[in-house]
């Protein structure tokens, strides 16, 4: 599975809910690009999105959980190879290793 490219955090348009009335055009092109959050008295209320941003955030969101998954199994192998005697420090005891195991003995 290839690494998920990091995304440098953006700041994401907010609109008070009494800007639906007034910046209708505004808020749906925005949420046709990007999610959209609409706040209420102050406090976050509502997202809004079009279907294609929301399944792309989605699919984003999925990515990032399998590798978050993978990544975790492979630090848990690690774990347990280091805990069995299964690791080599040094770039010569890791040759040596790696001669012995493919019978190279030269």
């Amino acid at each position: 599975m290839p690494v998920p490219a990091y995304e440098k955090p953006r700041t994401t348009p907010i609109y008070s809910f009494a800007a639906l009335k007034t910046k209708q055009r505004e808020i749906k092109d925005r949420a046709a690009e990007e999610v959209v959050h609409i706040t209420e008295n102050g406090n976050a209320a509502y997202i809004f999105c079009s279907e294609e941003v929301l399944a792309l955030e989605k699919a984003k969101a999925i990515e990032a959980a399998l590798f978050e998954r993978e990544l975790r199994a492979t630090i848990e192998e690690g774990r347990e190879d280091i805990a069995a005697g299964r690791y080599t420090v040094g770039a010569e005891s890791a040759i040596a290793r790696m001669r012995e195991a493919w019978g190279v003995n030269d």
